[in-house]
């Protein structure tokens, strides 16, 4: 967290140690949902943590809404109500998927405009994208 409550963003690794087990557990949860490793990691530890709900650091749900629907005046709880509005019911699994649909989209559009303005490359030997070195 940055001073003056302002919320540090950049990008940071992450790294830890589970079973094999686990890892392949979590790979197939992933798979089903249709996320990668990383994605699914991240969303599972936010929705833990908004879970237990103790944490004074977490954004409120809110400004977490807010955030992940930046730009599209929809906040996360309208987009629930939505969808659970067109359905009798959805499991945890069917809603994640359906919000990770208009996440899967964003990320989409956004790398084609990196790449677009040579910012992002994806490279075949780094098995990924890469930003354009500029020098």
């Amino acid at each position: 967290m940055s001073g003056d409550g302002e919320v540090d963003t950049s990008r940071t690794v992450v790294q830890t140690y589970v079973p094999a087990y686990q890892r392949d557990l979590w790979d197939d949860h992933a798979d089903r949902l249709d996320m990668s490793r990383s994605e699914f990691v991240k969303t599972m530890v936010q929705a833990g943590r908004r879970e237990i709900g103790d944490d004074p650091d977490l954004l409120p749900d809110d400004d977490l809404a807010a955030e992940s629907t930046e730009g599209e005046g929809k906040s996360l709880s309208a987009e629930i109500t939505s969808l659970l509005d067109d359905e009798d019911a959805l499991s945890w699994d069917e809603l994640l998927a359906a919000l990770t649909d208009d996440i899967e989209a964003r990320l989409d559009d956004t790398l084609q405009e990196l790449q677009d303005r040579n910012q992002v490359r994806y490279s075949g030997r780094e098995d990924g994208y890469v930003l354009v070195d500029e020098s």
